[in-house]
């Protein structure tokens, strides 16, 4: 680990020594290139200059314990030392962990109702509206491009989009089934019922990311109907294209022109296609070994809302947490928190068996 860690450290000198050179600036994309490396190396050539220093602090404490006169505040220094290098070479472990090539792209999250009729769709929204809510509190932007509601505000399927830094990497372990335990507000009998939604986040690629053949695509354009403005139901602007090898079908309706729209519609099928191509590595995967956070595979039950108890409940790490009208409210970082670290664990587990 030292070995990698000095050969970091050594490219990452080279960065700066780069970025002080006049000469640099005179190739606007090359200075581009190398702030974004040096960005990415930062916290780990930070964390270990401050490693090094801790370990050269416990040297210089262990050194003083054999004079008598400060025997007492040198073992004290030491263990202060010691304790902190400790959690900087943790700290390291993780920061060499392999890094998700998608960590820095945007989300396209989509929400189905599943079981429980009007109730479910209800409970797709709110779902909706706590991860907007989430974004919004983290100043990322959301867009949605296609929505089917119900007559009692429900919503049957949505996709949005959230741009953002970090927005995959916080929201990646949100895909899978979700369930909800409450009384529902068109019951009258008080009883409690349950209804999901399913949850699939995925994130954003661009056509050139995903091999797509034009000649394999059907366009059909129609008028988009429901909110947007004036200009819905005027022209014929809304978008469903068709992947005719995979069935697959996407539909984008609420950008102004029918040229967005297909733009938008282009990149959630190459988002899908991306999905679709990694579940089927994920699920050959995890027959041989199977992740603590889950596959994050659409049928797969992760998180109870229990309204009655006030609980919320991921599955995947048995975490529960008595504050459910917050996590609603979009308060999710505890939740997102404690996933990433289990996520991490599993990582640093499998890379020690590996080494």
């Amino acid at each position: 680990m030292l070995d990698k860690l000095k050969t970091v450290e050594a490219r990452y000198s080279q960065l700066e020594a780069r970025l002080a050179a006049p000469e640099t600036y005179d190739d606007p994309a090359l200075v581009a290139k190398l702030n974004k490396e040096q960005t990415e190396l930062q916290p780990l050539v930070e964390t270990y200059r401050a490693y090094q220093a801790a370990r050269e602090e416990l040297r210089q404490a262990r050194e003083l314990l054999s004079d008598p006169e400060m025997r007492q505040l040198a073992q004290e220094e030491a263990e202060e030392a010691r304790a902190r290098q400790e959690e900087l070479e943790q700290r390291l472990r993780i920061l060499l962990l392999p890094r998700d090539p998608n960590d820095g792209r945007n989300v396209i999250v989509e929400i189905r109702a599943g079981v429980g009729g009007e109730e479910a769709a209800l409970f797709a929204h709110s779902l909706y509206r706590m991860y907007a809510m989430y974004a919004e509190g983290r100043r990322w932007k959301t867009e949605v491009d296609s929505l089917s509601e119900t007559e009692l505000g429900g919503i049957k399927e949505i996709s949005f989009t959230i741009e953002g830094e970090g927005a995959w990497s916080r929201l990646k372990f949100e895909s899978g089934v979700h369930r909800v335990q409450r009384v529902p507000e068109t019951e009258s009998g008080g009883r409690v019922h349950t209804s999901t939604a399913t949850v699939a986040v995925l994130p954003e690629m661009e056509a050139v990311d995903v091999q797509l053949n034009p000649a394999d695509i059907d366009m059909q354009v129609y008028r988009a109907s429901g909110a947007g403005g004036q200009h819905v139901n005027k022209t014929s602007s809304a978008v469903r294209l068709i992947h005719r090898p995979t069935g697959t079908v996407v539909e984008c309706q609420q950008e102004r022109s029918q040229f967005q729209n297909r733009e938008k519609a282009m990149r959630i099928l190459a988002s899908r296609l991306y999905e679709a191509q990694q579940e089927k590595i994920s699920s050959e995967y995890t027959q041989q070994r199977r992740s603590q956070v889950g596959t994050g595979m659409r049928n797969e039950r992760i998180r109870t809302y229990n309204f009655p108890q006030g609980r919320v409940t991921d599955h995947r790490i048995g975490l529960t947490l008595y504050k459910i009208d917050a996590v609603m409210n979009g308060e999710l970082d505890e939740l997102v928190d404690a996933l990433m670290t289990a996520h991490q664990a599993q990582q640093l587990q499998e890379s020690a068996r590996e080494g």
